[in-house]
């Protein structure tokens, strides 16, 4: 449920907080109080659009706290799934915080996105407002009205489906681009054998490319390289007295000669010889570099001509050796297709029937599942719309198939047809409902589903829109036995919905220090008895009015204890 609620910066709101309780919270108030700011914070704390204009004027950011009490499985495994940690005490913190340039969404202090923060919010609260009733008006929405009364068993076969027609579909797109005339197969055949004969021909090795690019590189340069290589193997060879071979082999004569002398000199004269090994080795290894310069005739040509051959296959079929090579597999594929083609093509067409049955029989068990529950849904709405005073209710949820529709969200077309007067033909409730029979029905199809979700919190903006009398006292009544239940949260201007709240909270707007300030707090006793009195008056509050508050107060109080 929801523990509490803390903005602040937010539009007209300065700051302020409120603790909501179990049961029918009430939210009542003035026009232009600031009702829609309060139910538009808990949005915008949920995952909703951010507009920087809702920061206050001369503040540098908006913030919104909610606090949740959870006790629920499913909520808690979202919060392992997204990495949050679970206080102690079940609490779960959601802040939201809006500034200029961003938004940042905090749960339990862990960042998450707006998306997470929207999944999130599917699980702990049910906001429902006015767009949601015009939602009745679209037909299109009906059958997912349905589908998320019938639940889990619905949603799995709703899963295997997609899976299966994404299949299904994919074939029937192969199959129609694959479905080509003879001459352009007979095209293609000649264009992928000529790219296969051409890979083939060259006799492909992995690596030799970097290999022929190295010796490339080498021969280019090889006049460069040898000037260099002959001045550094006369400057430690031994073809002269400015050479380092023969300066380092007089020294190591002139230190033999009294090696004998003193074993210090000795051993540095062994050091000395070492270096002089180490130098003729080195001298020879030039030498022999040397000799590998010396290209035989037509070599460069020779290697210039296979390196272009590389590089002409790179540009046409890959970057590298190993991309050419997959290119020629995939090429031969596609030819032993177009080879065999009346075969690869009764294949697919095979593959396509199969994979259709596949989705027809999901489609069917889909329409089964939807046909159950639609009998099952329409006779718990009729009485639930009974109860809502509409005395006379025809209602049928008719699911009609059909085979040459398929999408991948099954066959079937739901339609809600109603009939709420004696006599009156039976149409859709797009067609023939007003604005208050919506608002019922909506009521209605929410009790019902409140039953079968996990979600233990609802907020209702509303949903007394064209209602008055007797109907606006049996919608109270409605809202009261779902409270027993659930929290509801419920911004009403109706006193007979009013009266019937186990915590009533008033919102208000006031000015201070120059300016207009939107703030909520709750009511108790005497002043709720006034803010009933001002919803029936509308205007001047009499003692007459003030009877009247008690008395509709009395009777929702007895009605409540009467529920079952």
């Amino acid at each position: 449920m929801l523990i509490s609620l803390h903005v602040k910066n937010l539009a007209l709101i300065d700051e302020t907080e409120v603790f909501l309780k179990n049961g029918l919270n009430i939210l009542t108030g003035e026009t232009g109080a600031g009702k829609s700011i309060i139910m538009g914070s808990v949005n915008l704390a949920l995952g909703g659009k951010a507009d920087k204009g809702l920061i206050r004027s001369g503040e540098e950011y908006a913030l919104v706290e909610l606090v949740f009490q959870t006790d629920s499985e499913e909520q808690k495994q979202m919060l392992t799934e997204m990495d949050i940690p679970l206080e102690e005490d079940g609490m779960v913190i959601v802040m939201r915080k809006l500034m200029p340039e961003r938004s940042l969404c905090k749960v339990n202090g862990v960042t998450v996105s707006q998306r997470q923060l929207k999944e999130l919010a599917s699980l702990f609260i049910n906001i429902h407002g006015q767009h949601e009733t015009k939602d009745l008006l679209n037909v299109k929405k009906y059958s997912q009205i349905l589908d998320e009364y019938s639940g889990e068993g619905l949603l799995k076969i709703k899963e295997k489906l997609k899976a299966v027609y994404a299949d299904y579909k994919k074939t029937c797109m192969t199959l129609e681009l694959s479905v080509e005339d003879e001459k352009e197969r007979n095209r293609e055949i000649s264009l992928i054998s000529y790219e296969i004969e051409e890979i083939e021909n060259a006799s492909l090795q992995v690596g030799e490319d970097v290999e022929l690019e190295e010796l490339y590189r080498k021969m280019v340069n090889s006049k460069r390289i040898a000037d260099n290589i002959r001045v550094a193997y006369e400057c430690t060879g031994y073809g002269g007295r400015s050479a380092a071979g023969d300066s380092i082999g007089r020294a190591v004569r002139e230190l033999k000669q009294v090696a004998s002398l003193d074993s210090e000199v000795e051993e540095l004269a062994g050091q000395l010889e070492e270096i002089d090994n180490l130098l003729n080795d080195f001298n020879r290894s030039l030498a022999s570099y040397q000799e590998s310069l010396e290209f035989q005739p037509g070599e460069f040509e020779r290697v210039e001509r296979r390196l272009n051959q590389y590089n002409h296959l790179k540009d046409k079929y890959g970057n590298s050796i190993e991309e050419i090579l997959t290119y020629k597999e995939e090429r031969e594929e596609q030819l032993e297709r177009l080879a065999d083609y009346e075969n690869y093509i009764s294949g697919l067409e095979a593959q396509k029937e199969k994979e259709y049955k596949e989705v027809l029989a999901c489609c069917s068990e889909l329409s089964k599942c939807r046909k159950e529950n639609a009998l099952i849904l329409q006779e718990k709405l009729k009485i639930a719309l009974q109860e809502l005073n509409f005395l006379s209710v025809e209602l049928e949820i008719p699911v009609v198939s059909d085979e040459n529709a398929i999408t991948s969200e099954g066959y079937d077309d739901v339609d809600f047809v109603i009939s709420l007067n004696p006599g009156e033909p039976m149409k859709s409730v797009s067609k023939v409902a007003s604005g208050g029979e919506l608002s019922r029905i909506m009521l209605a199809l929410k009790s019902i589903m409140a039953d079968k979700e996990k979600i233990n919190t609802l907020i209702f903006d509303e949903i007394d829109a064209g209602i008055s009398g007797k109907t606006a006292w049996k919608v109270s009544e409605k809202m009261a036995l779902l409270g027993k239940e659930h929290q509801l949260i419920c911004i009403t201007h109706l006193p007979q919905i009013a009266a019937m709240a186990d915590s009533h909270f008033m919102i208000e707007k006031s000015a201070k220090n120059g300016r207009s300030v939107t703030e909520i707090f709750e009511l108790k006793e005497e002043k709720i008895i006034h803010e009933l009195a001002r919803l029936l008056s509308g205007n001047e509050v009499t003692e007459a009015v003030i009877t009247n508050a008690k008395e509709l107060k009395e009777l929702a109080v007895k009605t409540k204890q009467n529920l079952n």
